[in-house]
């Protein structure tokens, strides 16, 4: 097993470093260090912002497998779905671009999943009270 683990490691650093000298290099890209600084900023913004959103929420649920599951897939799902989201009417002209109520789905989607993981939860809580009344 740890031959695998350091053979991916190598592997994702070697794209990694691929990707970067790609970057890099690219001829459209005109200011390599102001995207250097834009990673930075990112990385630091992931790792000083987002993780500690995601994390907190996660470690408070860490005995509810059902609610911390559902933070999983809101989180997911909402970091593909904001983009759209604030892009919501910036169509430029062209009604086909964004199609579609965004918001609305994605608060939709919210919360059938929501409703969903309360009845996963209460059918897990029945069948675990039902299990001590059989004992």
């Amino acid at each position: 097993m740890r031959i695998l683990r350091g053979a991916l490691l190598l592997g994702g650093l070697a794209l990694l470093a691929c990707g970067l000298v790609g970057l890099l290099t690219d001829p459209y890209v005109t200011g390599p260090l102001g995207v250097l600084l834009w990673a930075a900023g990112l990385v630091a913004l992931h790792d000083g912002l987002w993780l500690p959103l995601v994390c907190a929420p996660g470690a408070a649920a860490t005995g509810r497998p059902v609610l911390r599951g559902w933070l999983v897939v809101a989180a997911a799902v909402g970091a593909v779905a904001v983009p759209a989201v604030l892009r919501a009417g910036d169509d430029h002209g062209n009604a086909t671009l964004l199609p579609l109520p965004y918001l609305r789905n994605w608060l939709l989607f919210l919360a059938v999943s929501a409703a969903a993981a309360v009845l996963v939860a209460a059918v897990r809580r029945g069948v675990r009270r039902a299990g001590r009344a059989r004992r």
